[in-house]
Parts: C-alpha cells; sequence; structure tokens
C-alpha cells in the first residue's frame, strides 16, 4: 500500500515574491563581472571549442577538434557548454553562462527540496545559503566540471526524497540516472552520495523492506546504464580511430576511472599526477613535509587556511542543526519525511567531508562545493525547525551556543585575511553575541522575535557573503582556483604559509603565482614574477636531490624552461600575441593541426586564439605517452603538424612517460628555432640539413 504524499505546506503570500527575488538576484550576481575571466580554464575551454567543431571531439572529450588526446574527465560538462558555443559562438560568455545557469537551478532546486518538508522559510534561506557560498559563486561562474556535479548530485537527492513520499520506483530509477551522468561528468566523485542515498530509501522507503532493497538495485541498474552506455562505448570503440584518452598511461577510461581518477585520489598513488599525495610524503620523496603537496590531511582540513573561508563558514552549525533536527522528530513514523531530509544530508556531508579529509591525492580546495548543498539544506531546515520549537530550553540553548559559535568562527575566519574588512568581524561578534542572548530568552514573539531572526541571520551569512562579493569582483583562470581574498593557505591546498590562498590561477589580470623560484633559475608554472601570493614557500625546495622536481620530473628535461611566457604552463593558457597568432593560422587549411606544444594548457590559448587544432602533447601534465615519438615523427614526415611550439608543460616525466621530452629532444636536434613574441617556435615542415629521423 503507497502512503499518501504530505500534505503541501501552506504558502505564504511573499514567498513567490522571496523566491524571485532570491533566484534573480543570484543570476544578477553571478553573471555579473562574468566575461573578465576570459577563457577561465583554458584546458576545458579548449575542449568545448573542439567540440563546438567536431561532433566525434564533442563525444569523447577531445583536447582538440582532430581528436588526438581527451581531457582527464568524462564529457557530460563539456556537452552542455559545447551545445552553447554552437549555438551563440565561441566566445567567454558562451561557455560561462551554462555555468551560471546550472548555479541558478542547483538554487531553486534545493529551496523545492527543503521547502516541501520544511515550508518555505526554510527552502528560502538553504537556498541563499548556497548562493552566497563562497566556493559556489566561483564554481557557478567557472568552466570547471563542478557546476554540472553538483546539480546532478542535488537532483538525485531531490528525487530520492521524492520516493521518501510515495514509494514509487519511478522516483529510484531517476535518482540512478542523476548519480549515473553525474558519473560521466566527474567520474567517482559522485559516488560518494550513494552511500547516504541508500541509507536513507533503506530506512525510510515506505514499502517493505524486501520491496525497498529491489527498488535499490533498479536505481543501481539506472545508474549502470546511465553511466555505462558511454564507457562501453569508449572501451569498444578502436583504439586507433578514437583520442587517446587523457590521463591514463594505457589508452584506457577504466584505467582512468580506477587508478588517476579513483584510487590514486584516496591514496595518492597518482600515475602521472604533477607530484606525489599527502598523507606523509616528504621532500625526500618529492613530497611536503607534514602531508604532501596537496596539504596535510586529518579530520581539521575542510577548516585550515585553505579551505575555510572557501565552505566552513556554516559547517559547525550544520553539524549541530542536523543532530538537533533530528533529535526534535522524536518517535515519529519510519518513513518521516523530514527526519529522512536531515539523515540523508547529513549522512551525505559526514562522508564527502571526510573522504575530503584523508584523501591523500590530488586535491584543490574548489572540490569544497560538492558539500555546499548539504551544508545549506541542514542550516536552512534547522535553523527553522529550531526556531519553531524555541518553547524548549534546551533547544534555545543549543540554538544560543550555535549561533555564538558561528560568530566567532566567522569572526576567526575574516581575520585570516588581515587586509580584507576587517571592521565586519567585529560587526558579526557584536550582533551574533546580541541575537544568541536574545535566543535564550523564555517569550521571544512578536518585533523582538522577527529582529533577533533577521540579526542570526545577518551575522550568519556577513561573512561568506563578503567573500562571495570579493570572488564575483575578481576575475579567475587556470586550473587551479579558489574563492574570497588573500589568506594565509598554500595554493596547492596545504598548510598555512605566505600566500594568496587563491592556488595557481591567476587573478587580477596577472599572469604569475608568486611562488618562489625553483632550482636552477626556474619559475612554477605559467609564473612571470609578477604575481604575488599563490603557493607561499615551498619549504627547502633546493634541497631537491639532483635538480629534481616532485616526483622526479628532471628540470633541464624542460624544453626552454617549459614554463614561462606567453607559451603557458603546467597550469595556465597560453596567451598568443595577434603577430603568432596570425602566423599560425597562415595556410592552416592545409594542415590536421596547426601546431603542436606539450601539455594541455600549453596547447590551449593557441588553439583557442586561432579555433584551429592543436596537439597537446602528453595531454594536461605532459605526462601521457602520446603521442609517441615514432609517432610524432610519422605525422611529421605526412606533414599533419605545421609548428612546434616550446615550452609549456613539464616534460613528461611526473610518474609517467617521457615521450614529451624526447619528442621535444628531437624537434630541438631537427630543426631551426624562430622567436616570435618571445615565443619559441620550430616549424616542422623545414627540417635543418643535418636533420635525420
Amino acid at each position: 500500500m503507497v502512503p499518501d504524499a504530505p500534505q503541501p505546506l501552506q504558502r505564504p503570500r511573499w514567498e513567490p515574491w522571496a523566491l524571485a527575488a532570491l533566484l534573480i538576484g543570484t543570476a544578477v550576481a553571478y553573471l555579473w563581472n562574468l566575461g573578465s575571466s576570459g577563457w577561465a580554464n583554458s584546458f576545458y575551454s579548449a575542449a568545448v571549442q573542439a567540440g563546438s567543431e567536431s561532433w566525434k571531439a564533442f563525444f569523447f572529450g577531445s583536447s582538440d577538434a582532430a581528436n588526438s588526446i581527451t581531457v582527464d574527465k568524462p564529457p557530460a560538462s563539456l556537452w552542455v557548454m559545447a551545445l552553447s558555443v554552437r549555438a551563440f559562438g565561441l566566445n567567454s560568455w558562451a561557455i560561462l553562462v551554462p555555468q551560471v545557469l546550472m548555479g541558478v537551478g542547483s538554487v531553486a532546486l534545493l529551496w523545492a527540496t527543503v521547502r516541501r518538508w520544511f515550508g518555505a522559510s526554510a527552502g528560502l534561506l538553504a537556498g541563499l545559503v548556497l548562493a552566497v557560498t563562497p566556493v559556489a559563486a566561483l564554481m557557478f561562474r567557472f568552466n570547471n566540471p563542478d557546476a554540472l556535479l553538483v546539480l546532478l548530485m542535488l537532483a538525485a537527492a531531490w528525487a530520492l526524497l521524492r520516493a521518501i513520499e510515495d514509494g514509487r520506483t519511478r522516483w529510484l530509477v531517476l535518482t540512478g540516472v542523476f548519480v549515473g551522468f553525474g558519473f560521466l561528468t566527474k567520474q567517482l566523485q559522485v559516488m560518494l552520495v550513494v552511500p547516504p542515498l541508500a541509507l536513507t530509501y533503506l530506512l525510510f522507503g515506505p514499502p517493505k523492506l524486501g520491496k525497498r532493497i529491489a527498488q535499490l538495485f533498479a536505481a543501481l541498474a539506472a545508474m549502470v546504464v546511465s553511466a555505462g552506455w558511454w564507457l562501453l562505448a569508449v572501451e569498444l570503440w578502436p583504439a586507433d580511430s578514437r583520442p587517446w584518452i587523457g590521463g591514463s598511461q594505457n589508452n584506457s577510461i577504466l584505467e582512468l576511472t580506477l587508478g588517476y581518477n579513483g584510487l590514486g585520489r584516496l591514496n595518492g598513488n597518482e600515475t602521472g599526477s604533477v607530484t606525489p599525495g599527502g598523507g606523509g610524503a616528504d621532500m625526500a620523496g618529492g613530497g611536503m613535509p607534514g602531508g604532501g603537496m596537496w596539504g596535510e590531511t586529518g579530520i581539521g582540513r575542510m577548516f585550515d587556511a585553505s579551505q575555510g573561508g572557501q565552505i566552513a563558514w556554516l559547517l559547525p552549525a550544520a553539524l549541530i542543526l542536523g543532530v538537533l533536527g533530528i533529535m526534535l522528530r522524536g518517535r515519529v513514523a519510519r518513513t518521516d519525511g523530514e527526519r529522512a531530509t536531515f539523515v540523508l544530508f547529513g549522512t551525505w556531508l559526514l562522508v564527502t567531508g571526510l573522504v575530503f579529509s584523508f584523501m591523500a591525492g590530488i586535491f584543490h580546495s574548489y572540490y569544497t562545493v560538492a558539500l555546499a548543498p548539504m551544508i545549506a539544506a541542514l542550516v536552512g531546515a534547522g535553523a527553522v525547525t529550531a526556531w519553531r520549537r524555541r518553547d524548549l530550553w534546551w533547544v534555545r540553548a543549543t540554538s544560543a551556543v550555535t549561533m555564538l559559535g558561528t560568530a566567532v568562527w566567522s569572526w576567526e575566519l575574516l581575520g585570516r585575511s588581515p587586509d580584507f574588512v576587517q571592521w565586519l568581524r567585529w560587526v558579526i561578534l557584536v550582533v551574533g553575541g546580541v541575537a544568541a542572548v536574545a535566543m535564550l530568552l523564555p517569550r521571544l514573539t512578536g518585533r523582538l522575535a522577527s529582529v533577533t531572526a533577521i540579526a542570526a541571520v545577518l551575522a550568519g551569512l556577513a561573512g561568506p557573503t563578503a567573500y562571495a562579493i570579493d570572488t564575483i569582483a575578481t576575475p579567475h583562470t587556470g586550473s587551479i582556483v579558489s574563492a574570497g581574498p588573500n589568506t594565509g593557505g598554500m595554493g596547492f591546498g596545504g598548510r598555512g604559509g605566505p600566500g594568496d590562498g587563491r592556488g595557481f590561477g591567476q587573478r587580477d589580470g596577472a599572469a604569475g603565482n608568486g611562488m618562489p623560484p625553483m632550482p636552477g633559475g626556474m619559475r612554477p608554472p605559467g609564473d612571470t614574477g609578477r604575481a604575488q601570493g599563490g603557493m607561499g614557500r615551498l619549504p627547502n625546495m633546493g634541497q631537491l636531490p639532483n635538480g629534481m622536481l616532485p616526483g622526479g620530473t628532471e628540470v633541464g628535461a624542460m624544453p626552454d624552461g617549459g614554463m614561462a611566457g606567453g607559451a603557458g604552463g603546467l597550469l595556465n593558457g597560453s596567451t598568443p600575441s595577434a603577430e603568432l597568432t596570425a602566423l599560425l593560422t597562415d595556410d592552416a587549411d592545409g594542415y590536421t593541426w596547426v601546431a603542436a606544444a606539450v601539455g594541455s594548457n600549453s596547447a590551449s590559448g593557441y588553439q583557442l586564439a586561432t579555433e584551429r587544432s592543436v596537439m597537446p602533447i602528453g595531454g594536461f601534465n605532459g605526462s601521457d605517452p602520446s603521442p609517441t615519438l615514432a609517432r610524432f615523427q610519422q605525422y611529421v614526415a605526412d606533414g599533419e603538424i605545421h609548428y612546434f611550439i616550446a615550452g609549456g608543460g613539464m616534460g613528461g616525466r611526473m610518474g609517467g612517460s617521457g615521450t614529451a621530452s624526447e619528442i621535444s629532444q628531437w624537434v630541438t636536434e631537427n630543426f631551426t628555432p624562430v622567436t616570435v613574441d618571445g615565443v619559441t617556435l620550430y616549424d616542422l615542415t623545414a627540417p635543418t640539413d643535418q636533420a635525420g629521423t
């Protein structure tokens, strides 16, 4: 017997206006200054350009329209942007506006999910919290896959909670579909939502236990089909007829899924990664003291200098309010939707937060956007539930402690940015303290209650809102970006130290990242010495053995230093001049690739400027064994590549293949260099007299 769905909560007359203000305000804020980020992450923008030119590149997520290699993620997020570019042409807005729409859609979906059980105020508060979360304001204006991933995971939670209402299998199947397409967005990261989804339905689903288990298997089948069709097509496609799978060492999507983008993220053993992971790596092994290049792992990671300002403003409050909400449900029916909501978002927050805290592999601060919906839902639902039950003394006490703790924590987070609105931290502390005292009053009603509620919201959201405003006002480009003003965090997600906290992405038009000089006078990826901050000091970098970079990369192996100037680098895209662009486009129709460059970011800027295919040798890191030297030589002999652009990438010896270094050496030995606007090129159609293969 299927239970009746819950009676719709009464809709206040003001709710449609408030919802419109929330969604329109979110859209306007996220669209503001959007074009200042240019190509944003040019690694993905180049793949979007390729997909807008070639349906084959569209299907595989290739970096170039000639399909030499794919990006190191499945292509679902690229599909959305590539369709936009096909419709509106290649420009920054066509790439980034879909991300904004995903952000507005996520806010609306979270509102609908929370409002269904907890009412208008809770839904609107949850949506507002999500909108002003700094890392959300960053990633819903950026072209990484995370925006679509958040939307799809939130959609899966929405569908699962609908299944809690009526027990219909169709909602479970839809949940599986959303998770499956989440897999096609960012592979195994979406699996972090699966245990909370399954546990919640197993505990609170209306049908009998046997049917609930069968329905969960139906959801699993839907998930496998939704993700598996693309994986199967890629695996069965003849290898010589499809692009190399970027990020893999054996041209396998399964290897990419289980290795570099899978277990390697957890244990740090990522073949082809830029540098070893955390969890005890030391400098002798190429890591960083206390936890590796990606930051020290542990229970406090989400609160440290790199992650705290991104996501943690309301994280303690969310945990407290989630527990409080479950306690207030008491001995209600097993299928109670409010309790199910608290359990779903609470367990999802715990699972994701703990994995992020202890994963030893690649970790960037912007990953924490995956926590934003859970925090927002728990704060919205929990705060309103506690407010309605403030007649209980222990609820009042818990609410007051939560409010005061949130104000103090905001005071601490704002203090990490000594040059950023320091007056605000004191305002938050005072207003939050007054609101906490008022919450203790046993007869909090009328106008005093309204003023207290408003003060609590303002004190709780002022800090993240200020960070979000700074994020919106600041251009963000490059592969590693972070939200908010400068802090003492390391850009790679590490511990404190002098630095920007924004990571290796560019900001304010600067091309560098502010890392200290590296061995041999080299600069870090994309650095021109014009930016301050970034990663902070690398301890004992000069003590690396034999002039090696972390992970075993030889400094001398990088062509022309491999990182500086308009050629781009490992983490920042190239910025070709008009003269160089004209040179590359001249007679471009006669070539499959107008140029080749080591590393996808180095190749990306040239491809976006010329709208012609540029081969990214070695994929993102330059460490993928594609193409081989023999294959590259054949391309050159067949006249398919016009120029080789020196610089960029990391030379290709970071735990992976040395193919990129071999190609670079062969080119420099057999072709004559020419410099255009500071960038060195080799015309592959004009070998030197001594050249030989």
